[in-house]
């Protein structure tokens, strides 16, 4: 029995640095249950937080391709930009594409991808005019894997180049 005593082993025999390992092992298992459940409630559905993110761009290229008839539907519209967050940097923080198909002389059909360094946001819908509109955000990867939200876009200057403040504003 001396022995087992020794080692803690028999009740009432046991050592404070014994009982103070197993509360700190208690506290750092039950810490990380925490967290681990935290993360698996927050990305369980694999969707993008709720969040607003904006940011600017420039117009690179703009080409128009004619439809096949020369009349205004069917024509598209083929846009460059690059994206920045003027309150970060004065670089570039990514680019964007996108492509419109005219419906009538103003409405058109759009899709677009926006690249941004954590990942890319998809865009699309019908817009009437590029100086001010909204169009659904539809998808993404990375960060903004199964991003869905709305997309707002307002027209700042026309000359020299066209520029965009980009307001994304993605559900949870």
């Amino acid at each position: 029995m001396r022995h087992l005593r020794r080692r803690g082993l028999v009740a009432g025999c046991v050592t404070s640095d014994e009982v103070k390992e197993v509360l700190v092992r208690g506290r750092m298992l039950a810490s990380t249950i925490v967290v681990i459940g935290v993360v698996v409630v927050n990305t369980a559905d694999g969707a993008t937080p709720a969040a607003q993110i904006r940011i600017t761009d420039v117009q690179t290229s703009y080409v128009r391709l004619p439809s096949a008839n020369g009349k205004s539907a069917g024509s598209m519209e083929i846009i460059k930009q690059l994206l920045y967050n003027p309150s970060l940097s004065e670089s570039s923080i990514g680019n964007a594409s996108l492509v419109c198909t005219y419906l009538d002389t103003r409405a058109r059909t759009c899709t677009g991808t926006y690249a941004l360094p954590k990942g890319n946001l998809v865009v699309a819908g019908a817009i009437a005019s590029r100086l001010l509109y909204e169009i659904a955000v539809v998808g993404g990867t990375g960060l903004y894997d199964n991003a869905r939200g709305t997309l707002t876009v307002t027209s700042t200057d026309l000359r020299p180049r066209r520029r965009e403040l980009l307001l994304f504003r993605l559900a949870g």
